[in-house]
């Protein structure tokens, strides 16, 4: 008894799940070291096909911009705008499916093992163990966006040069100020994403497969977007998640149009502390048996 009650009085709750112990562990898995090994290649599979495809600019003269007449063109003019373009054609579908997937496999995959109960039992506080893995998962899809643009950044401009950033809305943005709108562009997705975030992370305490939580929600966030094209929703179409997605658009105008940014900003805010919100109250009142 003696020796029970030591421990128990020597028992620290923030000793158990340390972070960088979760963060080693999820560094280990195929799906993470796929997941971000794929954002490092993508942009050279686009590179390739700029040049395979004859898309590939030979008079590298620092000149970039002109008059493009999508933003396909402008990829090739300079390094900003080849990473502005990896942007733009993984915001609407890859970065979405990347960021449920680190999010949605959390809890479900632990479940799914039948290795949830025995972490409990250690025991981890549920309401840390949600937050280290909370935190984890949001590391590492940060880590995703950020080496999707960096890779996209460093091919693009040892390609095609060091230009200013293209606009098809307005004029050239001169190349340092192109690199911090480029910036803003990467937190405003990276904020629009924390309803994906705080979506997957609610389907990953609700059930035990993390296949469905992940595909989930994609498939809500797919949905939403569909809805936001039906012009007869009228006003409904602003309170959708989806709705202010395309919003960093007005980064590339010229002044920058902050209306829209402000607007999504905030829902998606709001949508991801209600998420997370009821994931951690759900997760903390549930029976675990798996």
């Amino acid at each position: 008894m003696t020796t029970t009650l030591e421990a128990a009085s020597g028992y620290k709750p923030s000793r158990t799940l340390p972070l960088w112990a979760e963060v080693r562990r999820q560094a280990s898995r195929r799906r993470t070291q796929l997941a971000l090994g794929f954002m490092v290649l993508l942009p050279l599979i686009v590179l390739a096909a700029f040049e395979f495809g004859g898309g590939g600019r030979d008079d590298n003269d620092g000149n970039g911009g002109g008059a493009f007449s999508s933003m396909a063109d402008l990829a090739t003019s300079g390094g900003l705008n080849f990473a502005l373009f990896g942007l733009a054609v993984s915001a609407g579908f890859l970065l979405v499916v990347v960021v449920a997937l680190f999010f949605g496999d959390t809890v479900a995959s632990e479940a799914s093992w039948g290795s949830l109960r025995y972490l409990l039992a250690i025991p981890v506080p549920r309401a840390r163990l949600l937050g280290v893995k909370l935190t984890v998962a949001a590391g590492y899809s940060l880590l995703a966006l950020l080496l999707l643009v960096g890779t996209s950044l460093l091919v693009g401009t040892l390609r095609y040069g060091w230009s200013p950033m293209g606009s098809t809305i307005a004029a050239e943005i001169p190349p340092g100020e192109g690199l911090l709108r480029l910036l803003g562009i990467c937190a405003y997705l990276a904020t629009t994403l924390l309803v994906v975030a705080g979506l997957a992370f609610l389907l990953s305490v609700l059930t035990d497969a993390a296949l469905g939580a992940v595909g989930g929600a994609v498939l809500l966030w797919i949905l939403s977007s569909i809805l936001d094209q039906i012009d007869a929703l009228g006003g409904i179409r602003n309170g959708l998640p989806t709705h202010y997605t395309d919003a960093w658009m007005g980064l590339l105008s010229t002044p920058v149009q902050t209306e829209d940014l402000a607007k999504g900003a905030i829902s998606a805010i709001v949508y991801a502390t209600l998420f997370w919100g009821f994931a951690f109250y759900r997760f903390t009142r549930k029976d675990v048996t798996s």
